[in-house]
């Protein structure tokens, strides 16, 4: 065992590292199967584990879809797949500390699983994930440091970029467990939003990037297989922490790479707003519930069924179908951020607010028709 130990690590990796300079595309490739083929590897077990363990999800939930006990422990899967990619292939950059990366993983993957397993206050939740993002912040110097034009704002001062990039990632975070409500509907997600920034850091060639955001796209697509309605698997929060996490992480690098004024020209100059519209789903979805959980009066934290995907699911759709509603919107919105790149961040940022209340106007509009036409129905037959 040892001798294999410092195979990997004295042959194997640095070959590896070079491989990925001399053939980026193949290696990253290889990158998503081999984490995808973790996963479905790792899954089946954890769901062996759960059941004869009867770590089942809570079906006293009001939010829940399913009329029988499901394992929700796959975010085990998602972690050990993306770790153990990360650490063998070696992906050391300057640009991405990952060991500060890994670290914030490790803690988010503790109290994901505590959570899972027995429950987490939202004091400690939010006290956890404050923590994680001060360490990539501060400590991994993972941070916005320009607004980089929108809206006339360029320089931030390191007391305003600090706090900005932490707020950023706990909310990028906390949208991605929100969104975690019905089958399919996160690991989508993470896989169009990782999948995006992958492509999008291979064009401006920072291949170590890319590779990191694959990892994760292969360790949840390995997962979707068995989340898929009808779901035999849920992530829980060990999953989708560790999505949120990751994805915004590859936002904030993704927009620092391409900021401007500087030294050298940035080679894709609308990244904000392709950043916003990447991330769109999940933010316009946890802003807007929280903005009406607090108009009424309520805690932004109090759980109900006013998410996007509970709404169209309430116009009789399935959880297949509203997931690639909902994937659909957030590919049409990065395709027109890249399609009209040449207005300026701002504008591209307007317009996709401006699309997505119009979606939700439209899910409204269709919701109030249902209802009126149901209650007429009533009244006839009553």
């Amino acid at each position: 065992m040892i001798y294999v130990f410092q195979y990997l690590t004295i042959r194997l990796i640095p070959f590896m590292q070079d491989y990925l300079h001399a053939y980026p595309i193949v290696y990253l490739i290889f990158v998503i199967v081999f984490s995808l083929f973790l996963t479905v590897l790792a899954i089946p077990s954890i769901l062996h584990v759960a059941r004869e363990r009867h770590l089942y999800d809570d079906l006293g939930s009001f939010r829940k879809h399913h009329d029988h006990g499901i394992p929700r422990l796959g975010g085990i899967g998602i972690f050990v797949s993306f770790t153990i990619t990360s650490l063998l292939f070696g992906f050391a950059d300057k640009s991405l500390p990952i060991n500060y990366l890994l670290t914030a993983c490790i803690i988010l993957f503790a109290m994901g699983m505590k959570d899972d397993l027995t429950g987490v206050n939202s004091v400690t939740k939010f006290f956890m994930q404050f923590i994680v993002a001060s360490i990539l912040v501060i400590l991994g110097d993972i941070r916005i440091t320009s607004m980089y034009g929108v809206f006339g704002i360029y320089d931030l001062p390191y007391f305003f970029s600090v706090p900005l990039s932490t707020l950023i990632i706990m909310l990028i975070v906390n949208a991605f467990n929100l969104i975690d409500g019905i089958d399919g509907l996160a690991s989508v997600t993470c896989i169009i939003v990782n999948a995006t920034f992958a492509a999008l850091f291979v064009y401006i060639k920072h291949y170590e990037l890319a590779a990191v955001a694959f990892a994760m796209v292969g360790a949840t697509a390995g997962f979707l297989h068995f989340n898929l309605s009808p779901a035999k698997i849920f992530m829980g929060d060990t999953g989708s922490l560790l999505m949120g996490l990751i994805s915004a992480v590859m936002a904030l690098k993704f927009i620092e790479l391409n900021k401007y004024p500087g030294p050298h020209s940035p080679q894709i100059f609308c990244a904000p707003a392709i950043t916003f519209a990447i991330l769109i789903g999940p933010i316009f979805d946890t802003l807007r519930v929280f903005i009406i959980r607090i108009a009424k009066g309520d805690s932004p934290f109090s759980a109900d069924r006013n998410h996007m995907h509970h709404r169209i699911l309430t116009l009789g759709f399935s959880h297949i179908q509203t997931t690639i509603i909902l994937a659909s919107l957030n590919m049409i919105c990065i395709g027109i951020v890249v399609m009209f790149s040449s207005i300026g961040n701002s504008t591209l940022i307007i317009m996709i607010t401006f699309i997505s209340i119009m979606f939700n106007w439209l899910i409204t509009f269709l919701i109030r028709s249902k209802e009126r036409e149901n209650m007429a129905l009533r009244n006839l037959f009553a």
